[in-house]
């Protein structure tokens, strides 16, 4: 069953958020992803999101999902994200 990675935030510095994208573009691939939807004027429709800045992952399923997140290269790299970001994440499964 795939699973999802979705972010959703504010962007509070443009300039770290854009070495954490370059860095993380650059990772090995420890596990098949695809990147379904980064976008940075995302529309709300309901409720009050922390910002218009959505990114959707999708991964085989929750396992490859874990191993990724937890893999050392990229858990280098995550404080850039979370420093230069305001929001949440949630691991979503699909059908």
């Amino acid at each position: 069953m795939p699973t999802y990675f979705v972010v959703s935030s504010s962007i509070d510095d443009p300039e770290l958020l854009n070495e954490y994208v370059q860095a993380a573009g650059a990772l090995p691939s420890v596990v098949p992803l695809k990147l379904l939807a980064l976008d940075t004027t995302s529309k709300t429709v309901e409720g009050a999101p922390p910002g218009p800045r959505t990114v959707i992952l999708q991964f085989d399923n929750e396992a490859d999902f874990q191993t990724w997140y937890d893999a050392p290269a990229y858990q280098a790299i995550i404080g850039k994200r979370h420093a230069a970001t305001t929001g949440f994440s949630v691991l979503v499964n699909g059908l």
